[in-house]
């Protein structure tokens, strides 16, 4: 599969509230460091590599990044490459950031925030982005207790005009059901996968039948989660270490002559018209691949092989 003049509009858009996006955006967890972002002592990626894979994602149709505060190395941040790398922003393009949890100047890992430490995120946010309001704000949650405290903190801040939309991150059915009677939910943003637990997959069927836009987080990772994507398996019959038990997204993506994460992005945009794809990536070959993802059909038989029907 050719990723030539290919751009993220082949996937289809969505509407988060008022604001259009193309179905596959841009996740920046990756850009400042390789690997996992809430690693410490992460290797930081080339700035310069960081900025031109930013600009190279929007010139390619990609008006829907993903970031966050907390995703940053001892030389750079997300937030701070968006801003490099984009501003002045152009019109139609919708960052989503997430906040709750946080890291410390030394790295340390905080994974809640107070519903009076929110303002400060999401000032913070502004701050780093350049922005005097942010186009949607998650709120991260770690765990099944109520929500309700903190998400009303955000929708106080929504009121006073410095969030426009919010959404949810990493969340149970029961605090869909908290959020949606304090404020409207636009986006809900939590893993999901070939291969996905029947929770997950309630998930999914929750918010396509209220209209919310499912944002599946690791969706291309497969088995290796925060290690990343498998390496991508050609028609040569190479399979560059892919993990063990994907053997079916193998067999597809030779069939295809694609790679495995471009198989996993396509089966998940099919699950539904509200899913939307964030891959991330600190290389412009893969992110010119994980693009062309978006034009990917996969049939009616290679989508029952991978789990799943049309």
């Amino acid at each position: 599969m050719t990723s030539t003049m290919i751009t993220a509009a082949a996937a289809g858009t969505w509407k988060l509230g008022d604001r259009t996006v193309n179905r596959l955006g841009f996740g920046t967890m990756r850009l400042p460091q390789h690997g996992e972002a809430l690693i410490p002592d992460a290797v930081p990626r080339d700035r310069d590599q960081a900025i031109a894979v930013l600009r190279r994602a929007v010139e390619l149709g990609v008006n829907h990044l993903d970031t966050a505060a907390f995703y940053f190395s001892p030389l750079s941040s997300a937030n701070e490459l968006i801003n490099r790398a984009l501003a002045p922003y152009p019109d139609d393009l919708v960052i989503v950031t997430k906040v709750g949890p946080g890291r410390d100047p030394s790295g340390d890992w905080l994974p809640h925030a107070t519903p009076g430490q929110l303002r400060g995120q999401v000032e913070e946010n502004l701050r780093q982005l350049g922005r005097d309001h942010l186009d949607v704000v998650n709120l991260r949650i770690v765990g099944a207790d109520s929500i309700a405290e903190r998400f009303g903190a955000l929708a106080e801040l929504r009121d006073a005009g410095l969030v426009r939309h919010l959404g949810l991150s990493n969340i149970r059915p029961h605090q869909l059901a908290e959020a949606q009677a304090i404020a409207p939910v636009v986006c809900v943003q939590n893993m999901y996968g070939i291969g996905a637990s029947a929770e997950q997959e309630e998930m999914l069927r929750i918010c396509g039948e209220r209209g919310i836009a499912f944002v599946p987080f690791y969706s291309i990772a497969g088995s290796g989660r925060t290690a990343g994507a498998p390496v991508h398996a050609l028609a040569d019959g190479s399979t560059d270490g892919l993990p063990d038990g994907d053997g079916a997204v193998e067999a597809v993506a030779r069939a295809r002559g694609v790679s495995a994460a471009q198989v996993r992005l396509a089966w998940t945009l099919q699950r539904g018209p509200h899913v939307l794809a964030i891959p991330g990536t600190g290389d412009l070959g893969h992110l010119a691949q994980n693009v062309a993802a978006g034009a990917l059909r996969l049939s009616a038989e290679e989508l029952a092989g991978l789990g799943s029907s049309a």
